[in-house]
């Protein structure tokens, strides 16, 4: 009888023994992933997303400062296309909000709205000096960035022509760009390991790190930086305006771009759990699937249905809000969703999980 027990015993722990290898993976692999994750979100996220923010910024400037000599229809278009796309990567690299852009203010110095276009058109009114040191010193963050610069190439309807453009309109906005170029390039070299380094700090996480004392820290940032940006987007891009039926405080109003500037930060911390902006890397994705694949499925799901939710809103957020309020329920509701499951299970597993 005694036999049996013990046989029976054996039998339990050796399945058990295979349950948890075939669900968690050895240790030796989970570690591996983990060390991988944490120096491709390094290389393979952040200095790549900070690289493409700065090259994009300096297409953005040469293009202002063509349209300033030459003040053409043509160049109007080329400038506003290359503000679009330096925005696509700003809006991507918001999945990952912590650091220098954080701490160093490059967020609220670059992207503070919503913008009254009555303190920029009293801005141009006055006799103030509107040189770069001039906009750099501006206590108002509304003035500076990609929405006053937003509101000099499109204008308050977003028709604004060419032939309008007066000398300080010109003045103003070769200094935005100009502006917007050195914080670029400035957030890139915060992170550069010839420069600022921060990329070490990341990369020593529980080796000797004085911000990320453990590994387990800097996964926690990563998941806090994704659920911040879905909460951001739900509870505050979109559920303020949609609330208040106002378009005058929608995030890029004089564009239309708000909806494209919205999808693109839920595909920004999409690019943080995969582990990729351009290239493909190993990331937090990676070891979930190795412990706990069902969860892995689930966020998928989620993440997907929030980036494709945005396809139904047809109209610009501005005009949404108003007319198409279903869709855009629609794209909050399934962001919430993404973000609880971020928060509720994603950040339990780092935890859980993660111990260094």
């Amino acid at each position: 009888m005694k036999r049996n027990i013990l046989a029976a015993l054996t039998c339990i722990a050796l399945l058990n023994a295979c349950s948890k290898s075939e669900n968690a993976g050895s240790s030796q692999e989970f570690n591996a992933a983990k060390d991988a994750a944490i120096s491709d979100f390094v290389n393979k996220v952040a200095i790549p997303g900070y690289a493409e923010l700065k090259t994009k910024a300096i297409v953005l400037n040469d293009a202002v400062i063509t349209l300033n000599s030459n003040t053409t229809e043509s160049n109007l278009f080329a400038a506003r296309n290359a503000w679009k796309d330096l925005r696509s990567t700003w809006e991507k690299c918001e999945g990952y909000l912590f650091g220098p852009v954080e701490d160093d203010e490059y967020d609220p110095e670059t992207d503070t709205w919503p913008v009254n276009f009555n303190d920029m058109d009293a801005l141009l009114s006055s006799s103030q000096p509107l040189g770069l040191a001039d906009i750099e010193a501006l206590t108002t963050r509304s003035l500076k960035g990609y929405h006053p610069l937003e509101y000099m190439l499109w204008g308050q309807d977003g028709n604004k022509a060419a032939a309008s453009f007066t000398a300080r309109q010109k003045e103003y906005m070769t200094s935005l760009s100009l502006h917007l170029k050195m914080q670029a390039e400035n957030l890139y070299n915060s992170w550069i390991p010839s420069s600022g380094n921060y990329a070490d700090k990341f990369l020593k996480a529980g080796t000797g790190s004085n911000i990320f004392v453990k590994k387990q820290d800097a996964f926690i940032a990563l998941t806090e930086g994704m659920t911040g940006i879905c909460a951001e987007v739900a509870d505050g891009k979109m559920k303020e305006p949609f609330d208040a039926f106002d378009p005058q405080i929608v995030e890029s109003p004089f564009s239309g771009n708000s909806v494209t500037d919205f999808k693109n930060n839920i595909i920004g911390a999409y690019n943080v759990y995969q582990g990729k902006f351009v290239e493909d890397g190993t990331a937090i994705q990676d070891l979930v699937k190795l412990r706990n694949s069902s969860l892995n499925a689930l966020l998928e799901q989620k993440f997907t249905a929030a980036i494709n939710s945005f396809d139904a809103i047809t109209l610009p957020y501005e005009q949404a809000i108003i007319n198409q309020r279903t869709q855009c329920q629609n794209t909050m509701n399934a962001i919430t969703a993404l973000s609880e499951i971020l928060n509720d299970q994603l950040k339990p597993f780092v935890i859980a999980n993660i111990t260094d």
